[in-house]
């Protein structure tokens, strides 16, 4: 099993129900391809050091996930660079 974090920030001019359903929608695409969340974080809203796509604020979410290939991984990052709700993400390795 290979461990990774993903920290994505979806866009603060979403309403509550629709961040919802990105972040819900984002889970399924893991689940679904064979990882396991293993610990999910709302960091709630925050300010950017700088704008990104017209936006100054965010909602940042952390997600722990297990996975033993990168088959989920890759779809997540090629979802989200599609996703106009993503402002941004990052997919870390955990070594352990």
């Amino acid at each position: 099993m290979t461990n990774y974090e993903i920290m994505f920030i979806v866009r603060s001019t979403l309403g509550e129900d629709e961040i919802k359903k990105v972040v819900e929608n984002f889970e399924g695409i893991l689940t679904s391809n064979g990882a396991k969340i293993t610990d999910k974080k709302e960091m709630g809203q925050r300010e950017l050091a700088y704008e990104i796509k017209k936006c100054k604020n965010g909602y940042y979410f952390v997600f722990e996930v297990e996975a033993n290939d990168d088959k989920a991984i890759k779809e997540f990052d090629r979802l989200s660079l599609i996703n106009s709700a993503i402002l941004r993400h990052l997919i870390t390795k955990i070594e352990d």
